[in-house]
C-alpha cells in the first residue's frame, strides 16, 4: 500500500474545518491532485488494499458523499491516535455499498456462484464474517469531478489523458497487490476500462467477471429478472431479457472455470 499521498494530505485533512468536512467548496481546492479543463481529481483516503482478497468489487469512482464520509472517518481515527494503516482501513470501509445496493450486489454474486467458489454460504458474508475475502474499490481510486459534479463516465476514462493516467497507475497498482483476486466491474463503463487494461497487458482478462447488472436500486427490474424474481412476460420494453440470460450463463460458466 503506497502511503505517499496519505502522508502528503494527512496534515491538510487534520486542518479541515467542520464546514469543509461537510462539503464547503474550499475542500475541493485543498485536496486537489490534478486538473485538466473542467475535470478535477481530488485526494480521498481510499488506498488501503486487502492483499488476500479473492473478490474485488469495482465501482467507477468515489462520489462526493463517499469522499466526505471517508475524510470524516479518517479524521476521527487520527484524532483518536490510530495508526496510519488502521485509519486508512477504517476510512476505506466507511459506507462501502451500503443501503439497498448491498443485498442487490450479494444476490447477484450468489446467482453466478461466487459463494460456492469462495466456500461460503452466501456473499452476504463478504460484508460480515468473511470480509477478509473482499476488497471494494473504484477503477478511478480518487474522486473525479467534472464541472464540480460527480463523474459519471463522461469523458471516457480510457481516452481522457488525466483519467487514463489515473487508471493506469493507481488501479493497476491495486491489481498487482491482489494476485489471487477476480474483479467484478459494476457497470459497462467500468467493464470497458478493465478490458482496456487487459488489452494493454496490465491485467489478466481471465480475472474480469463482467456482465452483472449494476446493483443500483434504479436497476430493479433487470436485477429481478437476473435473479429469477420476475417473469419474462412481465418485463417492460426497457429490459432486454436475452442479454441478461446470456450474461448470467456466461458468468456462471466463468465462475465454474475458476475452480
Amino acid at each position: 500500500m503506497d502511503k505517499n499521498l496519505f502522508h502528503r494530505f494527512a496534515p491538510v485533512i487534520r486542518s479541515l474545518s467542520d464546514q469543509e468536512l461537510s462539503g464547503a467548496p474550499s475542500f475541493y481546492e485543498k485536496l486537489a491532485l490534478a486538473e485538466h479543463g473542467d475535470v478535477r481529481v481530488c485526494y480521498a483516503p481510499f488506498e488501503y488494499v486487502n492483499p488476500v482478497a479473492r473478490v474485488v468489487i469495482v465501482g467507477i469512482t468515489p462520489g462526493r458523499t463517499q469522499m466526505l464520509n471517508a475524510l470524516k472517518e479518517l479524521r476521527r481515527q487520527l484524532d483518536h491516535g490510530a495508526s496510519d494503516e488502521t485509519a486508512l482501513k477504517a476510512a476505506k470501509a466507511t459506507g462501502a455499498f451500503s443501503g439497498s445496493m448491498r443485498p442487490n450486489l450479494t444476490g447477484l454474486l450468489d446467482a453466478v456462484g461466487i459463494q460456492r467458489w469462495l466456500g461460503i454460504h452466501s456473499c452476504a458474508e463478504l460484508f460480515g464474517s468473511s470480509a477478509h475475502l473482499v476488497q471494494t474499490t473504484s477503477v478511478l481510486r480518487n474522486p473525479v469531478f467534472v464541472g464540480g459534479e460527480n463523474y459519471n463516465g463522461t469523458p471516457s476514462m480510457t481516452k481522457h489523458p488525466l483519467l487514463r493516467a489515473e487508471l493506469t497507475t493507481h488501479f493497476v497498482e491495486d491489481v498487482a497487490a491482489m494476485p489471487k483476486a477476480v474483479f467484478v466491474p459494476l457497470g459497462d463503463k467500468v467493464a470497458e476500462a478493465l478490458h482496456f487494461l487487459a488489452d494493454q497487458g496490465l491485467m489478466d482478462r481471465a480475472r474480469i467477471l463482467d456482465g452483472l447488472p449494476h446493483p443500483s436500486g434504479a436497476n430493479a427490474e433487470r436485477i429481478a429478472y437476473f435473479l429469477g424474481r420476475k417473469a419474462r412476460h412481465e418485463l417492460s420494453v426497457k429490459t432486454n431479457p436475452s442479454k441478461l440470460e446470456e450474461a448470467r450463463a456466461s458468468l456462471q460458466q466463468r465462475v465454474l472455470a475458476l475452480a
